[in-house]
């Protein structure tokens, strides 16, 4: 992967959420309105079927998208699998989103997919050499970035409205009661992947840093992130049984430590603690001090079962213990 520019993957595509980030809801309206017409979101009523204002509806359909939740029939939009697995009323893993596992599932899914939908999403996370950058800075990278990818240089008001809508998906505002109702429409802050941005005021000639917390994925539930390592693995390795260094894992722009900011030792935990339940997966080290996850079936399939362990809906039914079970694959 050392021969790919940063937005190599991604689609040409800047700004095209309309500057709306993924409100609360947005995901299951949009998954309830496609399961009963797959034309719902390009019909007239569009607006009292989702309850939204007209410029807020191409915007659900682009998140949906993005995450990899909707897909495109010819005009229509229909639910995919992985809408399914986790949105299905019956067997869903969270149909409401109401655990933050969902939450860093959906990031993972946003920023680790091809193609991406969200190629400033991607470079922040994935590529970004600092940690903390002014949207100035960032915005030229971006458009270096694009240049080398091919792409057209986005216009520079594009740019800037694409890094405003991920600050403001992520990075939570001040604590004020005006700011209440922002707080609580965009539950992606709560992953607090972005610290808050300093008033203007304070800041001078770096205004509106971007900032990454690169230690926010210690909190992220030891199954996604042990998921997150075998959908990798399957992606950019190999299919089939074997194994993927935790170096790599940890480093590798598109893995696992760097989409999700994990650090290499709490990746590590993570990993045993999964590893350690289970006969088809381990953590070895090498006779030179390498250490490798080492997984004995597909990890396209074992990443799946793996990633129940973070829901209690579907923890029974890998057990065999329960009745219940998702009919969904995320395959």
């Amino acid at each position: 992967m050392s021969n790919r520019t940063p937005l190599t993957g991604c689609l040409p595509g800047f700004g095209r959420h309309r500057g709306y980030p993924p409100r609360y809801g947005w995901l299951r309206k949009v998954y309830d309105a496609l399961r009963q017409d797959p034309t719902a979101l390009r019909r007239p009523d569009a607006t009292v079927v989702l309850g939204v204002g007209k410029s807020m509806v191409p915007s659900m359909a682009f998140w949906s998208q993005a995450f990899g939740l909707a897909a495109r029939n010819g005009q229509d939009l229909v639910p995919t699998n992985r809408a399914h697995w986790l949105l299905d009323e019956d067997t869903g893993a969270d149909p409401y989103l109401e655990l933050d596992a969902s939450l860093w599932l959906l990031h993972w899914w946003l920023v680790s997919s091809e193609p991406c939908h969200v190629p400033t999403w991607r470079y922040l996370f994935g590529y970004s050499p600092f940690s903390r950058s002014s949207r100035a800075e960032l915005q030229g990278r971006l458009a270096a970035a694009a240049g080398a990818a091919g792409h057209r240089t986005p216009a520079a008001s594009v740019l800037a409205s694409d890094i405003a809508c991920l600050v403001s998906m992520y990075a939570p505002g001040a604590p004020t009661a005006a700011n209440i109702e922002d707080e609580l429409s965009n539950p992606f802050r709560t992953l607090h992947l972005l610290d808050p941005e300093p008033p203007a005021d304070r800041t001078a000639d770096r205004s509106h840093l971007v900032a990454l917390r690169r230690m926010a994925g210690r909190h992220c539930p030891a199954p996604v992130q042990a998921y997150a390592s075998l959908d990798f693995a399957a992606r950019t390795a190999s299919p089939a049984a074997g194994s993927i260094s935790l170096a790599r894992l940890a480093s590798d722009p598109l893995g696992p430590g760097r989409l999700l900011l994990t650090g290499t030792a709490d990746l590590r935990r993570a990993l045993h603690q999964v590893a350690d339940r289970r006969a088809d997966l381990a953590v070895v080290q090498s006779g030179d001090g390498e250490e490798s996850l080492v997984y004995s079936r597909p990890p396209v399939l074992l990443a799946e079962d793996v990633l129940a362990g973070a829901f209690p809906a579907l923890r029974p039914a890998t057990s065999g213990a329960a009745e219940k079970g998702s009919s969904w694959s995320l395959s």
